[in-house]
């Protein structure tokens, strides 16, 4: 054991040598090249000289960087987050020039921009040099990685550090958001996403299968029943409270706390994440104790519920600010060729892509995936239960380039290389993790409704009602979760995107989320039926009805409760709506179901308006600027992905355990007794809240029975055997529905391997 010390102290003093060294040589050559850089003096030294001055210049600006850079970020974290990474390249060329002040007789001097440039190459070089060395030394990897994590790993209870490699493993989830399940299986395929490729290949690896979004195909739904069990009421990215008058945004923090907020009220139950979890990049927490970047979390004030409480662990290192900031001018780079060849070549379809979007780009594929990937990493070795991370990326490039674009690939292959990362960094970690990898939703690809038709979705509902229509069609500014973290970053208000208040109070209000509209009536109380609107516009709904770029309609009848209709005069009860027969039919298994749930919702618009869907090309027409789109039915966006290590039990087989249970609850109820809806036979994994209830399970099968964890701070938190107050963060199941819900599975109907040596079915 002593020799394995002495080994590893002589490996960190090689390290940090090599490092020294390639800094010196870096300042000497740069002082050769910059004019406004200098290591002699006036009259001119030796070579001896001045590479002592490097040597010593070097030094002075590593110690600093070691002792001083941490202090300072902790310090500035009060500015916005994209301020401070800006100011990272200041702050380091004021490093390097306290350095420069340092080195006796006065050699070093340069000027204040070329300290800038300095700080930063120097930085650079030595990540690089000793990145190089510690890929070749697997516990220096290891070591340089996990710094942050014993950082935060020092202020936990003991009783909650990870346990050993011996006991129940980890589980980190990761979501890559619109990445659809063809998607995924096209990029494997095509050598794009090789580390995926790999989990799919080995026979002892991963497994595949799709999953079904209810009608409302896009993040806040999804991932709201993903995490906190429940999307009942959310029936669209935004969509408007008549009582409020309000528009609910599910990119908007206040919204996002609102949503999770009546998810708990309605489950009893704190989310996904309430053992010793994380929540790294997602709009909700999962109940989660330690949280970075999480937008619900952001309309709160207080230690550990900033949005914004992963940028320290990320910036305190320099040499991780400068490699992000040079990646991101690369990105807005790259963007801006990519946009002006596609405008070149005049490829169709396409939106605008000027103004902030290369820089709003830039942060959703390279800062959020480096401060959330880094997260995670700390995550790993702090030995944290379950960790739920979503990389925007994909869905940012899609949305503006397409979903098969060159654009998109190149995102995707980028993503492969952050999930070959965590799964190395997964087998270094002092506890065994399991890396589960899934989606919110796909992509459906196709021309906008505008640049289809010529006029928006709000233009065709004002003439329909007989309103002014402007002569020039306005754009639907479209959904970005990626432009309103942007906001959040900067201390900037987020907007909903919408005329969230007509121009009387007798207009409807129109909103988009994909090929999804919502048409409200705001001085109509409660949900407005057909014989209504019909006497007030009576050529509005068959205006849309008929439409080309429409689909389908669903509004509430007095006659014959809600209706859907369609092109041609179709007219079908929502009782008798069949996925066989017309106006349904394009739109494949299950969206009658998805139509009839989302009629159920409190808050469904008064006139829901689903896109057209040509089943032969796979597009739909947004009702936004976007050429990939989500939000409703039709195509690859209603088709994400789960991905999971053998080692769990197959998901079909949870949902036919679940289905013979809701069926004994039902045969042996009581007269007059409550019982859970038995789950849809023969429709695989269907709906966000099924997939909910198989991550939860996974989790119990890894960890085993466990008691919820007090809400932390709550004063007046009750015993851990009774439910916590609706809202409050961390709060989990009781203790009996945990204990209930770990029950073993029956026997699965199809023939498994025996259990492995952790007892899970494998």
């Amino acid at each position: 054991m002593a020799d394995g010390k002495w080994r590893r102290a002589g490996a960190t003093l090689i390290r940090v040598i090599a490092v020294w060294a390639a800094s010196a040589l870096t300042l000497l050559a740069l002082a050769g090249i910059l004019p406004d850089f200098r290591l002699q003096s006036d009259d001119g030294d030796t070579i001896t000289r001045t590479a002592f001055t490097a040597a010593w210049g070097a030094g002075a600006f590593g110690l600093l960087s070691a002792l001083v850079w941490p202090v300072l970020v902790r310090a500035l974290l009060i500015v916005p987050a994209l301020v401070l990474g800006a100011l990272v390249f200041f702050l380091n060329g004021s490093l390097l020039l306290i350095a420069l002040r340092l080195i006796p007789d006065g050699r070093g001097d340069a000027a204040p921009e070329t300290a800038v440039v300095v700080a930063a190459v120097m930085s650079a070089v030595a990540s690089a040099t000793s990145t190089a060395f510690a890929v070749r030394d697997d516990d220096a990897y290891r070591r340089r990685l996990s710094r942050l994590a014993y950082r935060r790993r020092r202020g936990r209870p003991a009783d909650q550090g990870g346990p050993g490699r011996e006991g129940p493993p980890g589980t980190v989830f990761i979501q890559l958001d619109g990445v659809g399940h063809d998607a995924l299986v096209a990029a494997a395929a095509a050598g794009l996403m090789p580390t995926v490729a790999g989990w799919l290949a080995d026979s002892s690896g991963h497994r595949l299968t799709p999953w079904r979004t209810d009608w409302s195909s896009q993040t806040g739904a999804s991932q709201l029943a993903i995490l906190h069990g429940s999307n009942h009421d959310v029936p669209a990215f935004r969509w408007y409270e008549k009582e409020t008058r309000t528009v609910m945004v599910s990119s908007r923090p206040a919204s996002a706390l609102e949503m999770q907020r009546r998810a708990i009220e309605r489950t009893r139950d704190g989310g996904l994440l309430t053992i010793d979890g994380a929540s790294r990049g997602n709009l909700f927490s999962g109940g989660a104790g330690q949280l970075a970047l999480v937008l619900s979390m952001a309309a709160r004030r207080g230690k550990g519920s900033r949005s914004r409480a992963g940028y320290f662990a990320y910036f305190s290192d320099p040499a991780n600010a400068t490699r992000t900031a040079l990646s991101f001018v690369a990105e807005v780079v790259r963007e801006i060729g990519q946009s002006t060849r596609a405008r070149a070549r005049k490829v169709t379809p396409r939106v605008k892509r000027g103004g902030l979007y290369p820089f709003i780009r830039a942060f959703a594929t390279v800062v959020e995936r480096d401060v959330v990937v880094a997260a995670v990493l700390g995550d790993l070795f702090a030995g944290r239960t379950a960790v739920y991370a979503d990389l925007v990326a994909y869905d940012e490039v899609a949305h503006h380039s397409g979903p098969h674009s060159r654009d998109a690939e190149k995102v995707l292959e980028r993503l492969d290389r952050s999930l070959a990362l965590i799964a190395k960094i997964a087998d270094r970690t002092p506890r065994a993790y399991r890396i589960v990898l899934l989606s919110d939703h796909g992509q459906s690809p196709g021309e906008t409704f505008a640049g289809k038709y010529g006029l928006t979705l709000k233009d065709l509902v004002r003439a329909g009602s007989g309103l002014p229509v402007p002569r020039r069609a306005q754009r639907t500014r479209s959904a970005s979760e990626a432009r309103d973290a942007v906001r959040i970053a900067l201390h900037r208000p987020v907007e909903g995107g919408v005329d969230e208040q007509a121009a009387k109070l007798s207009d409807p209000i129109v909103l988009a989320s994909g090929n999804l509209g919502l048409i409200s009536f705001p001085d109509i109380g409660g949900r407005a039926s057909r014989e209504q609107i019909d006497r007030r516009h009576p050529a509005l709904l068959s205006t849309l009805a008929n439409h080309p770029g429409i689909g389908f309609l669903l509004v509430r009848s007095e006659e014959h409760g809600s209706v859907v209709l369609g092109p041609g005069g179709a007219e079908v009860p929502i009782a008798e709506l069949s996925d066989e027969e017309d106006p349904l039919a394009v739109f494949g298994a299950g969206a009658a179901d998805a139509v009839r749930r989302t009629d159920t919702f409190p808050h469904v618009a008064d006139i829901m308006v689903n896109s057209m869907y040509d089943p032969g090309t796979g597009t739909v027409h947004a009702f936004e600027e976007q050429i990939g789109s989500h939000g409703g039915l039709g195509g690859e966006q209603s088709r994400p992905f789960l991905l999971w290590p053998r080692g769990l039990t197959d998901p079909l087989d949870i949902m036919a355990a679940e289905s013979a249970e809701s069926v004994e609850s039902v045969e042996s109820a009581e007269p007059g007794e409550s019982v859970s809806a038995p789950v849809p036979p023969g429709g695989g994994l269907v709906g966000a809240e099924a997939v909910h209830r198989v991550l939860t399970r996974w989790l119990q099968e890894s960890s085993g029975p466990q008691v919820p964890v007090r809400a932390e701070g709550f004063a007046g938190a009750g015993p851990v055997d009774e439910p916590f107050p609706p809202g409050v963060p961390g709060a989990g199941p009781t203790a009996a529905r945990t204990a209930q819900a770990i029950q073993p599975l029956p026997p699965p109907n199809r023939q498994d391997p025996a259990p492995d040596a952790t007892g899970t079915t494998a």
